[in-house]
């Protein structure tokens, strides 16, 4: 009898203790503060926070301020509330042109110079496999143009083209090449796709390595470049022109607010959205060609905010990484950099609750991308539920959505890191209607829902940040190996 009356009263504390949390995260969210940084962010003025656009800084700016006046602390190591990433902006060649034999490939249409400078003239080509190491040993490529597969046969994911063709460009200028181009013959990746994302303005991350010759992706799942090819070399005319490098400076915009526990407080619960759009598209019907990003990320970067306005105050036992992450749109390229590149040990860092999305279509939910793959995620479902809402896993897995945020680079490292998203149950019409659209804008929101959303994610925060147990992965999740030897876990 007495242990049924302590397992009860244990059972009490703790509920009271959880509605206490969430009547304090109620009387303490300030709505109307909320909603003026929702506007600011997503006004016109900012042009839609491309990360390429000088724009960015007022978004940048203001949320550094925000985070100083809330009195979350700079990270040592950083730059005030920044951590500044080289970037590197790549343009389109205003000509880029290759002829050779019957063909002709022409920017845009069926060729795409990746990266690298113009050129023009009559050079040498010479078949070489897929450019890597092995392939290129004891051949006199001196002056001559390469002529490689993409990828390589165990690596054909379309990270692995980027950071391959990076690799061949390094590998072929050693060589004393001039030039490579590859054969994009992978039919199960259309091309249009690629070169609709490609013949665009594109940011890379700038380590001072990549190599500046040309490096070209030729269309050819029909293998006609390589009929063309006689005892693998042929010549070719090249023309590109107008090619545009330029450095420009990023920025994360990082702080961090000291637990209360004297053991916890060394440990990290990081809470992150992305802050940056995709700038100035396509007029609509209306004739707005600014895509303000109100779900996509604005509603996110307000959530990531208020929670640090709301732990400044009010500090779990572990300690709080605040993060907010530029170009996303990019490639998840501001995530990335400090997930190579740590301001805070990433050993101490024991989940990561990101937030992105497209946007809602359910107002009782709340999706959580990657729900149930870490042993601390039924705390979010308890805070959610607090609100009278429910949160519910990704309902589109078709989509790749959890590998297609800024969580996944923490996942890769083996922090465990689900994606807090605005409710939605399938990509559907109500999803598109806005997402990536000049019509994502303040007025179109419920914000008595976003509302409920932004408490929500504060609460989830604070379990975590309070609970006994650290966070894994889920027996059998394929990040669970990264995740035990990032924590020393046997």
């Amino acid at each position: 009898m007495k242990k049924s009356l302590l397992y009860l009263g244990l059972i009490a504390l703790a509920t009271t203790s959880s509605f206490a949390q969430q009547k304090n995260v109620e009387k303490k969210f300030d709505k109307t503060g909320a909603v003026a940084s929702l506007t600011y962010l997503t006004s016109d003025e900012l042009m839609g926070r491309d990360p390429i656009r000088p724009e960015i800084s007022l978004a940048y700016d203001f949320i550094a301020g925000q985070l100083k006046e809330f009195g979350a602390k700079p990270i040592p190591g950083a730059e005030g509330y920044f951590q500044n990433i080289p970037f590197m902006m790549s343009a389109p060649p205003t000509k880029g042109e290759i002829k050779f034999g019957d063909s002709v490939y022409v920017q845009g249409k069926n060729m795409l110079v990746i990266n690298g400078n113009a050129i023009s003239g009559n050079y040498e080509l010479v078949e070489v496999g897929f450019g890597l190491a092995a392939d290129l040993e004891g051949k006199d490529l001196k002056g001559k143009i390469l002529v490689t597969n993409v990828g390589a046969p165990d690596r054909m994911s379309p990270a692995d083209l980027f950071s391959l063709g990076a690799e061949k460009a390094k590998l072929a200028e050693a060589a004393g090449a001039i030039g490579v181009i590859e054969r994009f013959n992978i039919p199960s990746i259309p091309w249009p796709l690629i070169s609709n994302y490609l013949n665009r303005t594109q940011l890379v991350i700038d380590n001072g390595e990549s190599s500046k010759m040309p490096y070209i992706w030729l269309e050819d799942v029909k293998n006609t470049i390589k009929n063309q090819l006689t005892g693998g070399k042929a010549t070719a005319d090249l023309s590109i022109e107008g090619k545009n490098n330029k450095a420009i400076e990023g920025k994360n915009v990082l702080a961090w607010i000291e637990g209360t526990d004297i053991n916890l407080k060394n440990e990290y619960v990081m809470l992150s959205a992305h802050y940056d759009h995709v700038g100035v598209g396509k007029p609509d019907a209306e004739g707005d060609s600014i895509y303000n990003g109100t779900r996509d990320n604005a509603v996110g970067t307000v959530a990531v905010m208020n929670a640090a306005k709301y732990f400044a105050a009010n500090p779990p036992k572990r300690s709080v990484l605040i993060a907010l992450w530029t170009a996303e749109e990019k490639g998840l390229l501001g995530s990335a950099y400090f997930a190579e590149n740590p301001l805070v040990p990433l050993d101490q860092i024991i989940y990561n609750l990101n937030i992105d999305g497209a946007g809602y279509n359910d107002t009782s939910v709340i999706t959580v991308i990657g729900l149930g793959r870490t042993t601390s995620d039924s705390l979010v479902s308890e805070a959610v539920s607090e609100f009278g809402l429910k949160a519910i896993s990704d309902p589109a897995p078709e989509q790749g959505l959890y590998d297609r945020s800024d969580n996944v680079s923490f996942a890769k490292k083996g922090i465990p890191a689900p994606t807090f998203s605005l409710g939605f149950t399938a990509f559907d019409d109500e999803i598109n209607k806005y997402y990536h659209k000049a019509g994502d804008q303040v007025e179109s929101l419920d914000l008595d829902y976003v509302t409920l959303y932004w408490k929500a994610y504060i609460l989830a925060a604070e379990k975590i940040g309070n609970a006994a147990m650290k966070p894994v992965w889920t027996a059998g999740d394929k990040y669970e190996e990264a995740g035990k030897k990032l924590y020393g876990i046997q």
